[in-house]
C-alpha cells in the first residue's frame, strides 16, 4: 500500500482566496523544488494568520519561480488565544530556542526584555521571526506569535494591560506552583495570562519587590529545582497549555 505523501506547509503574507495565485518567494521556490523535489501539480498547504489554512497546487512561473493556486480551505482561522510570554533576553541560541518552542506551545505574543541581570544586549528581530515561521509551519499552527522589540522590563510593565494577569516565575521565592494558580484561578479566554521568565541568574531582589507591588502580577513556582531560563520558559508554557481553559486552543478541523 502506497504511503500518503505529507503535505508541506508554508507561511505567506499574501491573502488566501480560491483560485487567486500566490507568488512564492525565491527561498520557498528553492526549498520546494531543490530540497523537497516538488513540482508543478503537487499539493501543499498555505496559511497567513488571517484566512485559515488552504490546500493549493504548485505551478511554475519561469525557470526557477513557483506560484501556488489555493483551491479549498482546509481549516478556518481561530481567534488568537494563547498566553503572552515575556522573557529576559538570553544569548542568541537560547533566545531562538525560546521563540521556536513558544510558537509551538501557542504563545500569542513574545516579548524579550532587559532586566538587571540580562547579559545579552542585542536581538535580531528578523531572525527570531524566521524561527517562529519555521516552527508554525512544522507544528500546524495557523498564525504567528507577535514578536515585540527588545525593551526594558520597566517599559513593558508600564504598558501592561492591567486586566491581563502576569504570572512571574520566581526561583527560590515563596510562591504557589504555577499549576495550582492556573487550576484555582483560570484566566478568561478573552485575555489569557502573561508569563514572565527571568534571565540567567534570575531576577534581582529589587525587581521581585517591584513585581510583588504590581496588582496584576502574581509570583509562581516552577518546581523545586533551579531551571535554566530557556527550560523555565518552555516548562511554564507547557503547563499553561495543558491547563488552559476549554476552548483556549482550537481543535484541528480538517476538511476531507
Amino acid at each position: 500500500m502506497r504511503q500518503r505523501q505529507t503535505l508541506i506547509r508554508l507561511f505567506t503574507e499574501a491573502d488566501l482566496r480560491a483560485d487567486r495565485p500566490v507568488a512564492l518567494t525565491a527561498a520557498q521556490s528553492h526549498y520546494l523544488t531543490r530540497v523537497m523535489r516538488r513540482g508543478a501539480g503537487d499539493s501543499l498547504l498555505l496559511f497567513n494568520g488571517r484566512d485559515g489554512e488552504w490546500r493549493a497546487s504548485l505551478a511554475s512561473v519561469g525557470k526557477r519561480a513557483m506560484a501556488a493556486w489555493p483551491a479549498e480551505q482546509t481549516r478556518p482561522q481561530p481567534p488568537a488565544a494563547g498566553p503572552w510570554l515575556v522573557f529576559g533576553l538570553l544569548k542568541k541560541g537560547p533566545s531562538e530556542l525560546i521563540v521556536e518552542k513558544a510558537t509551538e506551545l501557542g504563545a500569542a505574543r513574545i516579548s524579550p526584555v532587559r532586566t538587571a541581570r540580562t547579559a545579552a544586549e542585542r536581538v535580531k528581530d528578523a531572525r527570531l521571526t524566521a524561527h517562529a515561521v519555521e516552527a508554525a509551519e512544522q507544528c500546524e499552527r495557523l498564525d504567528l506569535p507577535r514578536i515585540a522589540p527588545l525593551r526594558p522590563l520597566d517599559a513593558v510593565l508600564a504598558a501592561w494591560p492591567t486586566e491581563r494577569r502576569l504570572l512571574v516565575a520566581a526561583e527560590r521565592a515563596a510562591a504557589p506552583p504555577l499549576a495550582t494558580r492556573l487550576l484555582r484561578e483560570p484566566s478568561p479566554t478573552s485575555h489569557p495570562d502573561g508569563l514572565l521568565i527571568g534571565p540567567e541568574g534570575g531576577f534581582d531582589d529589587w525587581e521581585l519587590d517591584r513585581l510583588r507591588e504590581l496588582p496584576f502580577c502574581s509570583l509562581v513556582s516552577l518546581g523545586p529545582r533551579i531551571l535554566r531560563a530557556e527550560t523555565a520558559a518552555i516548562a511554564a508554557l507547557a503547563c499553561w497549555q495543558s491547563l488552559a481553559p476549554a476552548g483556549a486552543f482550537d481543535a484541528r478541523q480538517q476538511v476531507e
